[in-house]
């Protein structure tokens, strides 16, 4: 996976740099300017919700994390941008990005680990990649293309780092009663063209969670689309523990917390195991987490860092 998403990047820039004509000029108003000469500006992107509380979560990270990447004077705006469902969504924002002349826009995904939004959507919504088969999905969900003046550039994504490994340890750790029979239900979202991946990505988690507590049972199961929605993989994941261990953690392994999903469809899943007093449920998300806001700076400024590189090594 890492050498996956190294490779896009690498892709990204190459096609970037080489492309690229003139360097625009930079204009007297610019609020800040990086030492490469280019106005560079970030985007947080994420999948969006109907939650007000959910969408509240992800805007959090940008205020915090927002002085802590304009410091170095190296990016002019941090904004964020809500995939579908509500504004401002990602054309939205690069619209504004071109309106106040911008030469490149580094595009963050705070989503988990790759699926079909990342793979196949964002890289058409901002214009990086252009298959009418996606382009048409998009329009009939009413979500935006935009293909803009400047250059974009998609950081990896939350799966890379331990961060998300600790998250969900530091979790499981404070539902746990230590009595070392116990195990863990983890419930993501899934994704039907990526399964593997995320497959890969729980058991990961799962086999960095026995390792550092102990606890002898890992399940999973998904929750979103790929189900229909449905508590019964839920249910199933937490009986697959109950058969060996006496007591179940149900951990939700999704960014945020949406009344739909943790109190809606995961809780069904948790009511329907028949001997409730085994089951220890609460209805969480990976957020907030400053480890995580402190990833978004880190990758930023790894991202700013190589594209430095990259403009020295081609002026050479």
């Amino acid at each position: 996976m890492k050498l996956f998403y190294s490779t896009i990047v690498t892709i990204i820039l190459t096609v970037f740099m080489t492309s690229c004509g003139t360097e625009k000029k930079q204009t007297s108003n610019e609020a800040a300017n990086s030492t490469s000469g280019e106005k560079i500006g970030v985007l947080l992107v994420n999948h969006g919700s109907h939650s007000e509380g959910w969408r509240k979560m992800l805007k959090d990270i940008e205020l915090d994390v927002r002085d802590d990447i304009m410091k170095s004077g190296d990016i002019a705006e941090v904004r964020t941008a809500f995939m579908e469902y509500t504004e401002p969504s990602i054309a939205t924002q690069m619209k504004k990005f071109d309106a106040e002349n911008y030469d490149r826009v580094i595009v963050v995904p705070i989503f988990l680990t790759i699926s079909s939004h990342t793979s196949n959507d964002i890289p058409n919504i901002v214009g990086l990649a252009n298959d009418p088969k996606v382009k048409e999905e998009l329009k009939a969900e009413g979500i935006e293309t935009y293909t803009s003046k400047a250059r974009v550039l998609v950081t990896p994504l939350l799966d890379f780092p331990t961060v998300l490994k600790k998250n969900i340890t530091r979790r499981a750790k404070a539902l746990s009663n230590g009595s070392g029979d116990e195990g863990v239900a983890l419930i993501a979202y899934g994704d039907e063209e990526f399964n593997q991946q995320w497959e890969e990505m729980v058991e990961d988690i799962g086999r960095y969670l026995k390792a550092q507590t102990g606890i002898g049972s890992i399940s999973y199961g998904w929750c979103g689309h790929l189900v229909r929605y449905s508590s019964e993989p839920t249910k199933k994941a937490i009986d697959q523990i109950l058969d060996l261990e006496e007591r179940a953690i149900v951990i939700p392994v999704l960014v945020a917390n949406d009344e739909h999903f943790q109190g809606e469809i995961i809780q069904k899943g948790v009511d329907m195991v028949e001997d409730q007093k085994r089951v220890v449920y609460k209805q969480d998300a990976i957020l907030p987490d400053a480890n995580i806001n402190k990833w978004v700076v880190k990758i930023v400024a790894e991202t700013v860092a190589e594209l430095k590189g990259t403009k020295e090594v081609a002026a050479k």
